[in-house]
This record gives structure tokens, sequence and C-alpha cells, in this order.
């Protein structure tokens, strides 16, 4: 542990609640001993829709991770169909306020907000496996109630829509127009296109294809 890390518990000594809330596991041959191992080698596990109870988790976890050693590395691995936004935004703006790298893995499905996740990991350190699928669009949300809350909940979607063009054109190189023009309706991406997109860095087979003393592999 880091000297920084001052006397916080080590995640391999303590249990961290809600590691399969986090992971979004249905308990069929998965339970939290599994979760707690993967966190315990700075691994977390994005596997379901993104809601408030999983994102305040992944919250937790990256904060703990965080204490424990404030610059070792921490893998996001994603396999999610998208989800809330504000929950979403919520483990965002915890991956930009630690101080660790996070990489980014997508494997399976990284759609809607699980793309935003993938794209927001950091520079050089986004992944997909070969065979993951990638897709953008626009957020959504239901219209309902008075024509004033209508009104309002109408100009929340189109800033929340120019709020997450602009974050995605930052993530990716691609100009906010390209952005807003490509997410109007769902368009899906292989690895490849994800690659040549800006979505990510690297399309790997293998966890050994990363280099460094912060691979997973290590």
């Amino acid at each position: 542990m880091s000297a920084a890390a001052g006397s916080v518990t080590s995640v391999t000594e303590n249990k961290l609640p809600g590691l399969q809330a986090a992971a979004g596991a249905s308990g069929v041959g998965m339970n939290d001993s599994v979760y707690q191992a993967l966190l315990a080698n700075r691994i977390i596990f994005l596997g379901s829709e993104v809601r408030d109870e999983n994102a305040n988790a992944i919250c937790a976890q990256l904060l703990l991770l965080n204490a424990e050693d404030p610059e070792k590395d921490i893998y996001l691995y994603i396999n999610s169909p998208g989800g809330s936004v504000t929950a979403g935004m919520a483990i965002f703006d915890t991956m930009q306020w630690i101080s660790n790298d996070v990489a980014t893995v997508a494997m399976g499905l990284a759609a809607s907000m699980g793309q935003f996740l993938l794209s927001a990991g950091t520079k050089g350190k986004r992944y997909a496996l070969p065979h993951a699928r990638i897709m953008m669009h626009q957020p959504s949300g239901g219209l309902g109630g008075t024509a004033s809350d209508i009104k309002i909940l109408a100009e929340q979607i189109i800033a929340t829509k120019k709020e997450m063009a602009e974050l995605i054109a930052e993530h990716t190189g691609q100009p906010v127009e390209q952005i807003e023009a490509d997410s109007d309706r769902d368009r899906w991406f292989t690895a490849q296109q994800a690659l040549e997109y800006g979505f990510i860095d690297h399309v790997y087979e293998r966890a050994a294809q990363i280099a460094g003393d912060d691979a997973p592999n290590q």
C-alpha cells in the first residue's frame, strides 16, 4: 500500500459491500468471492445496465482502489447495454476525480452509456476484445406530465445531449457536429471500427498483449 493511502484497509483484507451490484451478477455461477478476487487485482466489472445501485458501488470501488494506491492502474471491464445517464455520469466523474489511470475494456457489448464509459478511459489504455460491439446514440427520456413539465424535461434532454456530444468529441477526436450526426440514430461499430473512430486505442485478443507493470496479467 502506498504511504499516501494512510490507514485504508486493503480490499484483500475486507469485503466491500455491493460487489455483485456493481457487476450486475445474477448469482448464477458467480458470487461475491469472485468479484472480491477481481477487486483485489484492481479489476472492476460492469456487466449489466447502468443504474444507481451499481453506479454507487463502482464509484465506491474506484475511490477505495485510489486510496489503496493512488498511482497503480485500475481496469474497468464493460459488458453493458447502457442505462441511466445520471448514474453513468457519476461513474465518469469519479474516473476523472481519482489520480489513477482507468483502463477500460469492452467485452461483448458496450452500448449507449457503456460506450461513453469505454471511451472515457485513459487515452492509450482503452481496449476492446475482437468480437465486442460498440453502439452510440443520443440520450433519451420519456415525456409526461403537465405542459410545463414536458418543456422543462425536453430542455434538460437537449442540454444533456449537447454535453455528452461534446465529451464524446473530446474522447474520440471527432468534431462535435460529427458526433451529433452519428448519434442521431443507433450507430453500431465493430471493435475495429470503434478503433478507427477513436472510441478505443487497441483491439487485443489477450491480456498478455498489454505491456507494462500495470497490465492486468501482471
